[in-house]
């Protein structure tokens, strides 16, 4: 699995555990249970049903430790998903964007970056996710 790839992943597991503990879970779950319903119709009932397991967890365990399980158990699903089933990037994106992100605190969207660049002969790359300065001599 290339590095986007597992970036989109860990931000989307992460952003269904957050999603589950407010007003917007029912949407979340739904998003994500029509997601495996389209890569593996057989699980999706069973994912579905594992969302609402994970909340009642979430919210009867306040414990971060609680939440940080479960959203590494939904990041390795979904890495899982995507490893088998790549051609849905695109569609998790979507729910990323328009399911998931609005449960998410305003400081928390939009702040995955992924870099991807190749070089070849004595090309050079420079990449930056804020400022950026560079002095060659």
């Amino acid at each position: 699995m290339d590095a986007e790839l597992g970036a989109l992943a860990s931000t989307v597991g992460t952003a269904v555990v957050t999603a589950l503990t407010t007003d917007l879970w029912q949407g979340a779950q739904a998003s994500v249970g029509a997601l495996w319903r389209r890569a593996y119709p057989e699980r999706a009932d069973t994912v579905e049903a594992e969302l609402a397991e994970t909340r009642t967890l979430l919210l009867t365990t306040p414990d971060g430790d609680v939440s940080e399980g479960s959203a590494e158990e939904w990041r390795l699903r979904f890495r899982r998903l995507l490893a088998t089933r790549p051609d849905l990037a695109e569609e998790l994106r979507r729910v990323l964007t328009e399911d998931l992100a609005p449960a998410l605190p305003s400081h928390a969207q939009g702040t995955s970056t992924v870099f991807n660049a190749t070089a070849s002969g004595r090309g050079r790359i420079y990449q930056s996710a804020g400022n950026q300065t560079i002095n060659e001599r």
